[in-house]
């Protein structure tokens, strides 16, 4: 069959715009004016543009297709820029089938490119205008090729990308298809571009000779990504390696950490739903959509901060920025970033969704407002700051933070169970601790309080402790255990905590036997080595637990804040 050239020089801006009405057509994009649309949340401040990168076969159902919707949620949840897409079969496959699918999934200013003629497809789906595509021949297999895309990404390098899915035969006949698709490569893709290749490579393990064979044109090195578990696997029953977002040497220099809402995946994700937690910071997506029925694999999302040609403008609230607690009345500084804006509007919240404003247009340029905290106690405080002339370029809070309020000399002490370790790093007891948080606004007397698990009394705090309001005490399974650097913390006084790995129950008792804290804790909570569970907010009394990893990229943080700052 005949092959679309790949070798094209388009840099000038008049050519580029001459061609592209021509190619979106046959890429079935939408042609329309690049400054109407919606790229809210790809730019980041400064002259870098976020670029999110996803290889997905996850097509499910009984006919290899994304029909049953699973796929959808989970494409609407990750919100890429640049898909590359296997088994791409949607309705009856016509044009306004794969468009529909297209602007459901993604949206309908992006763009696609999908192989003819193939049982199941491979395609690439982009924000941004895709100014060339086709498909290279894969002589391994006769019902789908090689599909790949130029798509003109911010910044002055375009970016390629090749969708791919290898045979299961055998690891040599997928090295026979590397070696091809790595010479069609060399042969058509200019060296000073970006390049991707993504998708389905059905590979058992990552020794196999393929990756060396990749490793010419692409990084193939680790760290790999990793689902909320540490888990890099990616076939539906998650034992083996089949798919990949390999990059080239100019685009790995530019990876970063892939946030979504408030969790951070340092090496990329590989997106299972029913592990990740919390499953909100996915929605639309289901918990169950990766385990539908013939849910082909996991997606595996990669983040890049790429050089852009023109200057962005943007917004980051960097304080409060979520899980922090003040207390009423207290002054603090709300601070953030800006890039290309003047003066910004800054404003708070106290239940979510009523905006009190502290300042219409304050200087963008200071980065800071002082604040005097308003006396009315909540958990789902948030600050919003935002273009004083421009409402659309906004950022509030990752997440809500909690106000304490004190009267007089202070409120009444109020402690409580705010971390738990149940299942410590490796195989020493000595690091399980509980963390115990005081929101109140007085200090409060532990002499004699006692820490229990669901056997018995684990810990007794000696006569004289105080826990300060505002502060955190950590008791740790002994005091070899406690970290270097860790003063708030102290040792069991029965030697040990033998929290349960699999559940089990955790109480605070005060000196008259009263229960003023307790929670019980199952498997999903404690079962990740090193991986303790909080509060979310954090240090909120009301708040429910969950993996501490879901709410920073830290393990643990006994003693400090989830973000490992101090109380």
């Amino acid at each position: 069959m005949t092959r679309n050239s790949a070798s094209h020089s388009l840099r000038d801006g008049r050519l580029l715009a001459a061609v592209l009405s021509l190619l979106l057509a046959a890429c079935g994009g939408t042609p329309q004016d690049e400054s109407g649309e919606d790229l809210q949340g790809t730019q980041e401040a400064g002259l870098n543009v976020r670029l999110r990168l996803v290889a997905a076969n996850t097509s499910s159902g009984n006919y290899q297709s994304y029909d049953p919707g699973h796929g959808t949620r989970i494409f609407q949840g990750l919100d890429p820029d640049v898909v590359m897409i296997q088994e791409f079969n949607y309705g009856d496959n016509s044009a306004s089938a794969i468009r529909s699918f297209v602007d459901t999934a993604f949206g309908t200013g992006f763009h696609y490119y999908r192989e003819a003629g193939a049982q199941i497809p491979n395609g690439v789906i982009s924000r941004y205008p895709i100014i060339a595509a086709g498909e290279w021949d894969d002589t391994q297999v006769s019902n789908r090729d090689f599909a790949w895309a130029r798509i003109d990404v911010p910044g002055p390098k375009d970016l390629w990308v090749v969708s791919v899915h290898l045979l299961t035969t055998s690891s040599t006949v997928r090295n026979t298809e590397a070696t091809n698709l790595v010479n069609f490569i060399k042969a058509n893709i200019p060296t000073g571009d970006y390049l991707a290749i993504g998708g389905d490579f059905n590979t058992d393990s990552r020794g196999e000779s393929c990756f060396s064979t990749f490793a010419q044109v692409v990084s193939t090195a680790s760290p790999y990504p990793a689902d909320r578990n540490g888990n890099t696997n990616t076939n539906a029953g998650r034992t083996k390696p089949y798919d990949h977002v390999l990059i080239d040497s100019d685009l790995r220099a530019y990876q970063t950490s892939v946030v979504i809402g408030s969790s951070s995946f340092s090496a990329g994700l590989v997106a299972d739903t029913r592990v990740y937690s919390p499953i909100s910071e996915l929605s639309p997506a289901l918990s169950s959509d990766s385990g539908a029925t013939n849910m082909q694999h996991m997606a595996i999302v990669k983040d890049f901060l790429i050089p852009s040609d023109t200057t962005t403008t943007g917004i980051t609230v960097t304080s409060p920025n979520g899980g922090e607690s003040w207390a009423g009345g207290s002054t603090h500084a709300i601070t953030w970033t800006a890039s290309g804006v003047t003066n910004v509007k800054v404003e708070y919240t106290l239940n979510g969704s009523t905006w009190t404003t502290l300042t219409s247009s304050t200087s963008a340029s200071t980065g800071s407002y002082t604040w005097t905290v308003p006396s009315s106690a909540t958990t789902t405080a948030r600050v919003r700051v935002s273009d004083a002339s421009n409402s659309a370029t906004t950022d509030t809070s990752n997440a809500a933070f909690t106000i304490t309020t004190s009267s007089g000399g202070g409120t009444a002490a109020n402690v409580f169970i705010n971390e738990i370790l149940a299942n410590e790093a490796g195989s020493t007891v000595s690091g399980e601790f509980v963390e115990l948080v005081n929101s109140g606004g007085t200090a409060a007397d532990l002499s004699g309080w006692t820490v229990s698990d669901s056997t018995g009394v684990r810990h007794t705090f000696a006569s004289g402790t105080t826990l300060g309001a505002g502060a955190a005490i950590a008791v740790f399974g002994s005091a070899s255990g406690i970290p270097s650097g860790v003063t708030n913390a102290v040792g069991s006084s029965t030697g040990s905590l033998a929290l349960g790995n699999s559940g089990d129950t955790v109480t605070l008792k005060n000196a008259a036997g009263t229960t003023v804290s307790s929670t019980t804790y199952t498997s999903s909570l404690s079962g990740t080595d090193g991986v303790s569970m909080n509060r979310s907010p954090d240090a909120s009394s009301g708040g429910s637990f969950v993996l501490h990893t879901t709410l920073s990229s830290l393990s643990s943080s006994p003693g400090k804040r989830v973000s490992g700052s101090a109380f």
